[in-house]
């Protein structure tokens, strides 16, 4: 079929990711109604099918999370700036993104008051009068809100003034406790990210420079996106007991004598569907992961004005339903058949169902998937427990294509040349001393942050990339957003 000028129009909004990379996410966002910019600078608002995407993430983590013994809790959103400056390290950190309340109605307040960038300071704050004895604890209390950090540069989901994430803040007995803790809900952003978003991951630690302002230590998973740039997707902190020194927070130890407590933070956001559009995404738009679809099947019934198409369409969307799948059934009869084809891979709906007057003469439907445009036919008859398999067939194959991906593009380097070379279009894998002017040297010669060192830490060579010495450290090495 021909396509009118309106379909036409309708594709061609979309820019080509090798013509501009960063033009076609921010179509996608925009053409897909994931979100919209906000009045007020450096925002955004997250529409419904974003939304979507986010609930069904959250959910993901939500139930891992309380699977672990962890409860979810509110704090406040503003902070005084005398509890925010206890932390002088921390608010180091943070102070060139604080946003201020300095006035409540007409009145000027006698003590500014953040807004919170994070909310360590409430939780220490609130735990040095919760915990009294050993007995109190773990404390494994997560939040769900949105935070405001006054960045200079901002992009839908992947870098905004004011966005949506978790925020763990646990406190432990030991120091044993937090370090298995941190490891533990990094484990659950890896396999949240991998399992459900389809998304390979590198987990490992943080330079000290890298990491978190307070932390004792700082691990990441950090995804490739198909530029070849770094996105750090989620975080998980070990504090030791720095934040519970600053907020005297000590408990009663089984020995008898005031012990301050051991804690941890951890965090991902709605940064992670900007990874899942750049990890993903086509030049026809958005691909989602069955997992994470708002939508997971589409429904169209084809020449729908002939007899019987329209209810035997209808019949198989629900028995979708009925079998646990979100299923929308597109029976609009203002756009054509290729429109609709068109808009759905534009929204990155993982699986099209196709059923015309002859397929339901055959008893059968044709399915179209959104991630290889391959096309099969299946029977009515057991639709729905095909088409569930097919949609677990899809999740696996679309994981397996991103670390196909990502791992063609991760080279060895041996020296300053070798990670300006291979950053161009993916990560440099290189031995590093752990020098802090290393670190600053290779940012500056080949334009490569450190990203994380692995935990399988098997050398690729015996001397530093830069300076030439010895080195035990492996380090990723890459540009990032």
């Amino acid at each position: 079929m021909a396509k009118n000028k309106k379909e036409e129009s309708f594709v061609e909004q979309l820019t080509k990711r090798d013509e501009n990379f960063a033009q076609w996410y921010t179509d996608v966002v925009r053409l897909t109604d994931l979100a919209d910019y906000a009045p007020v600078r450096g925002c955004m608002v997250v529409k419904p099918y974003g939304t979507a995407i986010w609930e069904l993430i959250r959910d993901e983590l939500d139930r891992r999370f309380k699977a672990t013994g962890h409860q979810n809790v509110m704090m406040p959103l503003l902070i005084p700036e005398s509890l925010l400056m206890k932390e002088a390290e921390h608010v180091e950190g943070f102070a060139p993104e604080v946003a201020w309340v300095t006035q409540g109605g007409k009145e000027v307040l006698p003590e500014k008051l953040a807004i919170r960038p994070t909310s360590e300071v409430l939780f220490g704050y609130m735990y040095a009068k919760w915990l009294q004895s050993w007995r109190d604890l773990p404390f494994l209390y997560n939040q769900w809100c949105s935070v405001l950090r006054w960045e200079k540069t901002t992009r839908p989901f992947l870098r905004t003034s004011e966005f949506w994430w978790q925020e763990g803040h646990t406190l432990h007995e030991t120091g044993e406790e937090s370090a298995e803790e941190t490891q533990r809900m990094l484990e659950i952003y890896r396999e949240v990210a991998e399992d459900c978003l389809a998304m390979p991951v590198l987990t490992g630690r943080k330079s000290e420079q890298e990491k978190f302002a307070g932390a004792v230590a700082t691990y990441s998973i950090e995804a490739m996106m198909q530029d070849g740039k770094a996105l750090q997707a989620g975080t998980s902190h070990d504090f030791g007991t720095n934040f519970a020194e600053v907020y005297d927070i000590k408990f009663l130890s089984r020995e008898g004598s005031l012990t301050h407590a051991h804690g941890t933070s951890w965090g991902v956001s709605t940064r992670l569907i900007g990874g899942v559009i750049m990890t993903h995404g086509d030049d026809r738009g958005l691909k989602l992961p069955p997992t994470i679809a708002p939508i997971q099947v589409v429904v169209l019934p084809i020449a729908q004005h002939k007899p019987g198409v329209i209810e035997g369409a209808k019949a198989v969307a629900d028995a979708l339903v009925k079998a646990g799948l979100r299923v929308k059934f597109d029976d609009r009869d203002s756009v054509s058949a290729g429109y609709k084809f068109n808009d759905w891979e534009l929204k990155g709906v993982p699986l099209r169902l196709e059923i015309g007057p002859r397929d339901l003469e055959n008893g059968q439907l044709v399915a179209v998937r959104r991630d290889t445009f391959e096309k099969q036919t299946l029977d009515i008859t057991d639709a729905a427990e095909k088409v569930s398999a097919l949609l677990s067939t899809i999740q696996k194959d679309m994981y397996e294509s991103a670390k196909a991906m990502r791992d063609r593009r991760i080279t060895n380097a041996a020296n300053l040349d070798e990670i300006t070379a291979a950053i161009q279009g993916g990560f440099a894998r290189g031995m590093w001393c752990g020098a802090d002017e290393c670190e600053d040297a290779i940012k500056e010669k080949t334009g490569a942050y450190t990203l994380n060192m692995p935990f399988d830490q098997t050398p690729v060579g015996d001397v530093c990339v830069c300076c030439g010495k010895p080195a035990a450290k492996v380090m990723h090495f890459g540009k990032k957003y």
